[in-house]
């Protein structure tokens, strides 16, 4: 009797061993559910960054032509993106500009096209898509230059030449089928003012790589790489743009690769 006894304690004792390793096992699963749900939930948020191409006009040179009666201009720009910070870029413009000089008046027309690329240097905030751009153009225009007007110089001032109006009339006249080619560092910040919708300026160091020009009559203004100044191949320049974006796809922006440490044991 005390054989059965003793043995139905021990029965009694592993039945209830076992349900509390069962009812633990339980617990276990449940958390690593929890754990699941709360990832996914998190997927589910992760802000996608929008892919398209943006395209726009600077706003600048229609103001110019509305201030300057001499300068007619008109530009279109426009970028698509490659890349989390990778854009490839383009500008098509044409300018006409009248300049006067102390001895001479002429007159610049012309078109001009820029392609290169921007890398986006700022990092942004959750759900912002703002850009610091650093870039590279290179420009190719095709122009003419107009000698409208010039007055003949002579160092011998005893008959007051200069001053007599006494204006030069063989080289006047149009110079046609001039070309310049450069390249530009370009610096630029673009915000999303509304939805899509985008300002931008970005300002612009010039380098003139080769131009033609006539033998009667240098290029003193190129249209899209601005004024050309004696004895230095530097120009400068600038744009002010509003653009918009047509998103074509979006895509999960690339996280940060962090370097995993072991858990130390306890």
């Amino acid at each position: 009797m005390l054989k059965y006894f003793i043995s139905g304690i021990f029965l009694f004792i592993s039945l209830n061993s076992f349900s509390q390793e069962k009812e633990t096992i339980v617990v276990d699963s449940s958390a690593i559910d929890t754990v699941s749900v709360t990832k996914i939930k998190a997927d589910s948020t992760t802000f996608k960054q929008r892919y398209g191409l943006r395209v726009g006009i600077d706003l600048s040179k229609p103001l110019r032509s509305i201030l300057d009666e001499d300068y007619r201009g008109l530009e279109l720009v426009g970028d698509f993106r490659v890349s989390h910070n990778f854009y490839v870029a383009a500008e098509l413009g044409n300018e006409e500009k009248t300049t006067q000089e102390d001895n001479f008046n002429f007159t610049t027309n012309g078109s001009y096209l820029k392609l290169g690329f921007d890398w986006n240097t700022y990092e942004n905030w959750y759900g912002m898509e703002n850009i610091i751009n650093l870039g590279i153009r290179f420009g190719l225009s095709t122009f003419s230059q107009t000698l409208n007007e010039y007055q003949v110089y002579t160092p011998n001032q005893f008959w007051n030449e200069a001053g007599s109006g006494i204006f030069g009339e063989d080289n006047l006249g149009e110079y046609s089928g001039l070309s310049a080619q450069w390249t530009e560092i370009v610096l630029g910040i673009k915000v999303e003012i509304l939805r899509n919708v985008f300002m931008s300026g970005s300002v612009r160091l010039n380098y003139l790589i080769n131009d033609t020009q006539a033998n009667q009559f240098p290029n003193l203004y190129i249209p899209g790489f601005n004024k050309v100044t004696d004895g230095s191949n530097f120009g400068v320049g600038y744009n002010y743009t509003i653009s918009y974006l047509i998103p074509i796809f979006k895509s999960n922006k690339p996280k940060k690769k962090k370097e995993e440490k072991p858990e130390e044991e306890s």
